[in-house]
């Protein structure tokens, strides 16, 4: 590009962004002196010292003089002192006029502390529950997964389910697969120090790909080497970043050993901060030795497909694989792994189930947020509508119609921001409630409370806030400063008008029957759960999970136990106490192979198995109907003895008692049914009637599991959640070398298990009545302004005879139309969406009329009775006051 050169008479040109900047903080009488004398020494200075020296120059002189001279506008807006020579062109720029107005909006307040309340509340409200779902949705739900291109990344069909022996057929050939890793998680006893007590910790027992196939580098030492997970290797773990800091973050860990499960493991590495899987509770991974005669399955599959592996190419090798699977193995129908081969992607498989819950709470609040809005909306018409008169008057005078829009803005603005405080706190104190009342599992701690979450609320009310102030500053646009003065004169006679404002309580209303439905569904569907039989009594019983150490032998374990469930039951307030491996309502537990003894060709099939010990059945709660439960004298080494549930007996022994019979488990032992127990909800409370048998831990010799489920139950007038504490005293006089996992109560543990629509229905249920409020104080708000503003017409009317009765009727029926209005609008368009609640409901329609009935129902008596107080004020009008007055 040409330069401009003096010598020869051109001269340069000067920058125009920095003369722009400055033009606009400049006072209008010394802007073109100050830019003229700027310019010239521009020229002189790109003469002497050239162009790129000038503008540095030029830049310089600008950015040192804004900021003293947007101190100055400030003050000058603020304090609205100016000498005369400086005062600037009419109607100032915007930064000074806005600052007046903002003083002006700021005494408008003041003067009306009731609305500024209200109406900052009413926006609060919305901003912070919106504000703290959305922190919620980004945390869980948009932030990046802490692995390599996590798109790639699946897991296998049937996880839990996939058994060592199954892993290692495969392995030779993962075909379309860049690679696999088996893992599972556990909670294992954490030592220490040699003579510390045992503590619990989440782990992963996996094979030695896991961080290869995830695309994790651990940031101290490294992951696991290919051969560690076959047997004789030595025992290996990598550390969570969290747990390496609890052990005093000294790089020297990193090749030291520490005790878990009873077995000293070397630590090789140190996972990066922020790295968690499969959940953020996870503290430790470690290789697991693999078996290959093991068949036990409880392992999940993740792979990473290889490049290339998409559509048809990942079908077919997912069907090799299960084709492999079937030449190699047989299965029960219901466990079958040939059938339907499929790879869900990682990011699903862990976050989907947080999906409809967060999104429809988002959803919620979001609602919640547009009836604040329209509520805010219609306070502000309301006001604009006031000062019609004041308003009419200063437009005839000569306001500039611009400038009076700019005080509205002003006045919305100083509401928004005063709304994005009120609503950073609501929004900090909802995000726990949120975290705490949402189903989001161990994934909770994923979401966390940062800067973000106080970032949208101020975006969020900012945006609600100038949205409020777009429809009463159209109507101040459109307003008519005669047509105003003459309503002014008649005292709204013929005047009608209401109309933009009875709109948005239409609105109000639509959307607050909208929530109201959601949560009737929801409140109806947890009903029809709790009425679900689980074959337990839930009341009156404390439960612990404890785990023992792999270390601890069989027998051991076994008189472990015993010795438990006696110490146990000697407990203060305790009526009985027993022990189980499972414990129902908390998913399937272990199911055997089956086989009888008068049926050879039953085909092959597998039934759930609960080992327990005598005192299970009456600290339970489970009914007897036939045949005795377990005792102490079925002791080890008289024959193996079995009780059977219902389920189990009608399905394999229709039309006949199983007493008597015997039962062979997957190991070929023959087992005697002694008695007939009634079902339990041993999986899922919704499951249904699911064969299950119980044996006890002293008969089966060569299986004691490490993880148990204590129950005692309380006697009568005690409350068991206070019979915990002394159990666990109890347990480590006993036991010490037993962790506690977690206590809790069997009724905790039945509400836990009717699932997501509990949780959702309270938050739900809680929006709804935020919005059923926010509906009344907004038909409250229209009704009464409809008053205030035909005052002298219902004068009139009153004075010329008509009763207050018809009054109040007259005022209610406005008020009452438009909340049936929005009912009716509501009602349809929870018709609609209320099939999205579909996941959560159980024996009961999306579009049950009932619960439709109800939210309308409600929505009407709570209009009609916030239109009941400003009609019966209405009612009490003394016409001579009203006419002095007017």
């Amino acid at each position: 590009m040409p330069q401009s050169d003096p010598r020869n008479g051109d001269l340069p040109e000067v920058p125009r962004l920095p003369l722009t900047l400055l033009r606009v903080c400049l006072p209008y009488s010394e802007r073109d002196e100050v830019i003229a004398e700027l310019s010239a020494e521009f020229t002189a200075r790109h003469v002497r010292e050239g162009r790129r020296a000038a503008r540095a120059w030029l830049w310089r002189q600008v950015l040192g003089s804004v900021p003293p001279l947007a101190r100055r506008t400030f003050s000058r807006g603020w304090t609205g002192f100016e000498p005369a020579s400086s005062r600037l062109r009419p109607g100032g720029p915007l930064m000074e006029s806005l600052i007046i107005d903002l003083r002006y909006a700021a005494r408008r307040l003041r003067s009306r502390p009731t609305y500024a309340l209200l109406a900052v509340l009413t926006l609060a409200l919305g901003v912070g529950g919106t504000a703290a779902a959305f922190g919620l949705v980004r945390g869980l739900l948009m932030t990046p997964l802490p692995y390599a291109n996590e798109e790639r990344l699946g897991l296998f069909w049937n996880p839990g389910d996939w058994s060592e022996r199954e892993f290692l057929h495969l392995s030779p050939d993962w075909s379309g697969f860049s690679g696999v890793a088996a893992f599972t998680v556990r909670d294992l006893p954490l030592r220490r120090g040699a003579d510390s007590a045992p503590e619990l910790i989440s782990a992963v027992n996996t094979t030695a790909g896991l961080f290869d196939v995830l695309g994790v580098r651990p940031a101290l030492g490294r992951g696991f080497e290919p051969n560690e997970d076959r047997p004789g290797a030595a025992p290996a773990v990598v550390l969570s970043y969290a747990l390496f800091e609890s052990l005093g973050a000294q790089p020297s860990l990193v090749g030291s050993t520490v005790e878990l499960d009873g077995t000293t493991h070397t630590v090789v590495g140190v996972t990066p901060k922020g790295f968690w899987f499969p959940d953020p509770t996870v503290r430790a991974w470690r290789v697991e030795q693999l078996n290959e005669e093991d068949g036990s399955g409880n392992y999940a599959l993740v792979g990473r497909r290889a490049p290339g592996t998409e559509g048809a190419a990942l079908d077919l090798a997912l069907k090799r694989m299960a084709s492999r699977l079937g030449e190699r193995f047989q299965y029960p129908a219901q466990w079958d792994k040939t059938r339907a081969p499929a790879l869900t992607p990682l990011r699903e498989h862990l976050l989907g189930p947080l999906q409809l819950p967060l999104l429809a709470t988002l959803t919620a609040m979001a609602v919640l947020l547009l009836i604040a809005c329209a509520n805010v909306t219609a306070l502000m018409l309301g006001q604009v509508d006031a000062r019609a008169t004041e308003l009419a008057v200063r437009m005839a005078l000569g306001a500039d119609g611009r400038r009076m829009t700019q005080q509205l803005l002003a006045e919305a603005l100083l509401l928004g921001l005063s709304a994005a405080g009120v609503g950073a706190v609501i929004a900090a104190q909802g995000f726990r409630l949120l975290s705490s009342a949402l189903p989001l599992g161990p994934l909770a701690a994923r979401g966390s409370l940062d800067w973000g979450v106080f970032f949208a609320s101020l975006v969020l009310a900012l945006l609600a806030a100038l949205g409020v102030a777009m429809l009463p500053a159209w109507s101040l646009r459109k307003s008519h400063p005669q047509r105003a003065l003459g309503n002014a004169r008649t005292g709204g006679i013929g005047a009608r008008g209401g109309r933009t404002e009875g709109a948005l309580v239409v609105g109000q209303v639509a959307l607050a029957v909208l929530l109201t439905a959601g949560a009737a569904l929801l409140v109806r569907s947890v009903a029809n759960l709790r009425a679900i039989d689980p074959g337990v009594d839930t009341g009156s019983v404390a439960v612990l999970d404890v785990v023992m150490e792999a270390n601890v032998a069989p027998e051991a374990r076994r008189r472990m136990l015993a010795e438990l469930e006696t110490g146990l039951a000697a407990v203060p307030g305790a009526r009985a106490a027993g022990v189980t491996q499972k414990l129902p309502l908390r998913g399937s537990g272990d199911s055997w192979g089956m086989a009888l003894e008068d049926k050879p060709d039953l085909p092959r099939t597998t039934t759930y198995v609960r080992l327990v010990t005598p005192g299970y059945f009456a600290t339970a709660g489970i009914q007897l109907l036939e045949g005795r439960l377990l005792s102490t004298d079925d002791r080890e080494g008289s024959e193996l003895a079995v009780v059977v549930n219902h389920a189990l007996a009608a399905k394999y022994f229709p039309g006949e008692s199983p007493l008597g019979r015997r039962i062979a488990s997957g190991s070929g032992q023959w087992a005697r049914v002694v008695g007939v127990v009634e079902d339990v909800a041993e999986a899922g409370l919704t499951d249904g009637p699911v064969p299950a048998r119980y044996m006890l831990y002293a008969q089966l010799t060569d299986y004691t599991p490490t993880r148990h489920t204590l129950v005692l139950r309380a006697q009568p007038g005690h409350d068991p959640a206070a019979l915990l504490e002394d159990a666990r005293r109890q347990l480590a006089a006993v036991a010490p070398s037993v962790a506690v996992q977690r206590t809790t109560t069997l009724e905790a543990v039945f509400a836990q298990a009717i699932g997501p629509a509990r949780q959702v229905m309270s938050v739900l249920v809680l929006l709804t009545a935020l919005a059923v409020v926010l509906g009344a104080v907004g038909v409250y708000g229209v009704t009464a302004h409809f008053v205030r503003r035909r005052q002298r017409d219902l004068g009139i009317r009153i004075a010329l005879g008509l009763s207050p009765s018809r009054l109040i009727a007259q005022v209610v029926g406005r008020g009452g139309a438009l909340v049936l209005t929005g009912s009716v609008i509501g009602t349809i368009a929870a018709l609609i969406l209320a099939r999205l609640l579909s996941t959560f409901l159980y024996g009961i329609s999306a579009v049950d009329p009932l619960s439709l009935a109800g939210a309308t129902l409600t929505l009407l008596a709570v209009g009609v009775a916030a239109a009941l107080l400003p009609a019966w004020r209405a009612s009490r009008l003394d016409p001579a006051a009203v006419f002095r007055e007017s």
